[in-house]
């Protein structure tokens, strides 16, 4: 692997405009989504209660809504997971949340008695419940936003310091272009928004920052070097001479996070669903987010007069031009 990359000098910069093209797209897919019906928020978040339920015998579910219904649980979400006997039985029922928040019977005795009267004592087992009211969900929502807010404004105060202020703002761009894209996926896979989703964000949001820094500190070091070429050629350089060890990183990453996918259990299975896809998308941004909108910074707010033709030119000159071609060859 690192012999084929060896010495690359491909113009990824060039492709800007059409992968900026591909992942606005992508984004207004999932934002009218949303707007159409809002993302599907776990127990955690909206309150509620949680039951994964084992049968000794694969029961039907329109007798276990039905069961349900007849003891004034209405609304409840079952769903089949893993074998035909094991499901999953939500009552997020706003009426229910808030009889629970009352301190009414507990939902999930509820829930296991009637079931047992209906299919026997001994016809299920009860894996794992949970049950949070709607203050302690609404707590948690505000805390997943802030902590991704605050992610925002670490990073932008800790590349202001280590690089400049267009680094950290092309840096924060990118890693919005993460999280937009990210929930964009979410929605478009029916996944749930839950704590362990929200601590995956987290982690794809940390590694596509590491990704972007790696390639950012690479441009510092060449502008040092103070060779004649523009801002255009230098992020190139930078991106070409990082890709080795780009790749190799997030092979690997990818692979452990396949294994999560194809052996983890449900309750795992989100999280490896946005660590497979922040991975890809966290790649995608460090080179055509990041870099494309440092390079329209530095046009727009060049450090420098008379710098701005030399350090934002758009289009490569000739000499990146025969060296693209002649590496192609």
């Amino acid at each position: 692997m690192l012999r084929i990359l060896h010495d690359t000098n491909y113009d990824f910069i060039r492709w800007w405009k059409v992968m900026a093209a591909i992942t606005i797209g992508f984004i207004l897919l999932g934002l009218g989504s949303l707007a159409i019906k809002p993302p599907n928020y776990s127990i955690e978040f909206t309150g509620g209660t949680l039951m994964q339920l084992q049968f000794t015998q694969p029961p039907d579910v329109g007798e276990i809504r039905s069961a349900l219904d007849d003891a004034g649980i209405h609304g409840a979400e079952i769903q089949q997971f893993g074998s035909n006997r094991d499901f999953t039985v939500r009552a997020q029922n706003p009426a229910q949340v808030a009889a629970q928040a009352r301190g009414a019977e507990n939902i999930a005795v509820t829930i296991e008695s009637v079931l047992k009267k209906k299919f026997g004592e001994n016809s299920l087992k009860v894996g794992r419940t949970e049950a949070v009211g709607p203050r302690v969900g609404q707590e948690l929502k505000r805390g997943a936003v802030i902590a991704i807010l605050l992610s925002f404004l670490i990073t932008l105060v800790y590349l202001s310091i280590r690089f400049e202020w267009r680094f950290a703002t092309a840096a924060v761009i990118a890693t919005s272009h993460d999280v937009f894209t990210t929930i964009a996926f979410l929605k478009l896979m029916h996944l749930e928004i839950s704590l362990t989703v929200v601590a995956g964000l987290l982690t794809v949001l940390g590694y596509s920052l590491n990704d972007t820094i790696i390639i950012f500190d690479r441009v510092r070091e060449n502008l040092r070097k103070g060779r004649k070429e523009t801002l255009y050629e230098t992020l190139n350089r930078s991106i070409n001479e990082t890709l080795p060890r780009s790749v190799l990183t997030h092979v690997t990453t990818f692979l452990a996070t396949l294994a999560l996918l194809l052996f983890a259990g449900e309750v795992i299975r989100p999280f490896a669903w946005v660590m497979a896809f922040g991975i890809v998308t966290g790649t995608f941004s460090s080179i055509y987010v990041a870099a494309p909108v440092l390079l329209w910074i530095e046009r727009k707010w060049p450090r420098k007069t008379g710098a701005r033709q030399s350090s934002s030119t758009v289009t490569p000159t000739s000499r990146t031009r025969r060296s693209t071609a002649t590496a192609t060859r």
